[in-house]
C-alpha cells in the first residue's frame, strides 16, 4: 500500500510547531535575532517540501490576523506564548492559553485562536469554538466537524486518509473498493470502505463510536509495526483507542448519538461532572475552571445544549443544589462545591 504522500499525525504536529517557532524568531523585536534566524529558517524550509508548506500556512494565518486586527503583532505574541507553553508543558494548557491571550491581545474575538496548537491553526479544515461545519469531500464522503475541531486530508491513488488534529468528527464514508478510507490520530487508525461513525480525539486516547456497518481499528504501535491485525468494531459499539492498546467494547444507542449530533446536544448517563465540564469547555469561548478531584464523584445524567453553554450550566446548577457557578467574565466561569458551614 503506497504511503509516499501521507504524513503521520505526530509528524504534522512536530512540523507545525517547528514552523511556529521559526516565525516567532523571525518576528522578534531584536533585529540581530531576526537576522540570525533567517539563515536557519531558509535551510529548514528547503530541507523538506512539508516544511515550506507549513511555513506558508502559518504566515497565511498571521496575514489573516493582520487583516482583522490591523497589525500582525497580536498573532506573533499569541504564537510566542503558545509555543513557550507547548515546550514547557508538552501541550498548550487551555487555562494558561486563554489568560495569555487575554493579556497579549486584549480582545475577546481572539480567545478561540489561542486555545489551539499551531497544527490546528494550519489544518485543511477547522471550526471555531461553538461552530459546526459539514462538507462533502472530493470522493463523495461527507464529514461534519464538531466545535473546535480540525482535520487534514491526505488522498492518493491507494487510499483516502483524514488526520484528526483536534476535536471530533462525524464521517459518512462514500464506498470505494479500490481505496479504503482511514481516520488517523496519534493514538491509532480506523479503516473503512463505506460506513458511518464518530471519532473524538482526546489528550490520552481516541474514542470511536460506530453508527453504521463496521471498521477495523489499529493502535499506533500496530500501525508503526505494519501489523495486519486489527480490532473490528460494528454498529452500536464504542471503543477507546490508546497508542498501545484498546479498551473493551461497550454498547451505545445509535439513535441517541445521531440525534445528539443533529441537535447539537450532549447526552450523558451517569458521567462524572468533571468530564461533562470538559466537553462544555470545548464548546465555549474562554474557560470553565474547576478542581477535577472535587467534582469527579458527582454523576450526571442529562441532555445539555452544546450551542448554548450558559443554559447548559444553568441546567447543571438547577439539578445539583450544592453546586456553585460564578461567571467572573463571559470568558471565565468558576465551578465548585463549597463546604457547608
Amino acid at each position: 500500500m503506497g504511503t509516499q504522500n501521507l504524513i503521520s499525525p505526530s509528524s504534522n504536529d512536530s512540523i507545525a510547531e517547528q514552523a511556529a517557532e521559526w516565525i516567532v524568531r523571525l518576528t522578534a523585536d531584536d533585529p540581530i535575532e531576526q537576522k540570525n534566524a533567517r539563515a536557519g529558517f531558509d535551510a529548514w524550509r528547503q530541507a523538506d517540501p512539508r516544511h515550506a508548506d507549513a511555513a506558508e500556512r502559518m504566515q497565511s494565518f498571521i496575514g489573516q490576523v493582520q487583516s482583522v486586527a490591523g497589525n500582525a503583532k497580536p498573532a506573533h505574541v499569541a504564537l510566542s506564548a503558545a509555543f513557550s507553553m507547548n515546550r514547557k508543558q508538552g501541550r498548550v494548557k487551555r487555562a494558561g492559553a486563554v489568560l495569555a491571550l487575554a493579556f497579549a491581545l486584549g480582545m475577546p474575538a481572539w480567545l478561540a485562536l489561542q486555545v489551539y496548537p499551531p497544527s490546528y491553526l494550519m489544518a485543511d479544515m477547522r471550526t471555531a469554538t461553538g461552530k459546526w461545519k459539514t462538507q462533502t469531500l472530493s470522493d463523495g464522503t461527507r464529514i461534519t466537524l464538531n466545535s473546535a475541531s480540525a482535520v487534514n486530508l491526505r488522498f492518493d491513488a491507494q487510499r483516502r486518509a483524514l488526520d484528526l488534529v483536534h476535536g471530533e468528527v462525524l464521517v459518512d464514508v462514500a464506498p470505494d473498493a479500490a481505496r479504503p478510507f482511514l481516520v488517523e490520530t496519534t493514538h491509532g487508525s480506523i479503516r473503512a470502505l463505506g460506513t458511518r461513525f464518530v471519532v473524538s480525539r482526546e489528550d490520552e486516547s481516541t474514542v470511536l463510536t460506530m453508527l453504521e456497518s463496521k471498521v477495523s481499528v489499529q493502535t499506533a504501535e500496530q500501525r508503526s509495526a505494519h501489523d495486519d491485525e486489527g480490532t473490528v468494531v460494528s454498529a452500536g459499539q464504542r471503543l477507546r483507542i490508546r497508542t498501545n492498546g484498546v479498551s473493551p467494547i461497550e454498547e451505545v444507542d445509535v439513535d441517541s448519538v445521531s440525534s445528539a449530533w443533529k441537535n447539537h446536544q450532549l447526552v450523558v448517563h451517569d458521567k462524572p461532572l468533571s468530564e461533562v465540564l470538559d466537553e462544555l469547555n470545548r464548546h465555549r469561548p474562554g474557560r470553565i475552571q474547576y478542581k477535577r478531584a472535587e467534582l469527579q464523584n458527582i454523576k450526571v445524567s442529562a441532555v445539555l445544549p452544546l450551542d448554548d453553554t450558559d443554559r447548559a450550566l444553568q441546567l447543571l446548577l438547577t439539578n445539583f443544589d450544592d453546586l456553585r457557578i460564578r461567571m467572573i467574565t463571559p470568558y471565565l466561569v468558576l465551578v465548585d462545591m463549597p463546604v457547608k458551614q
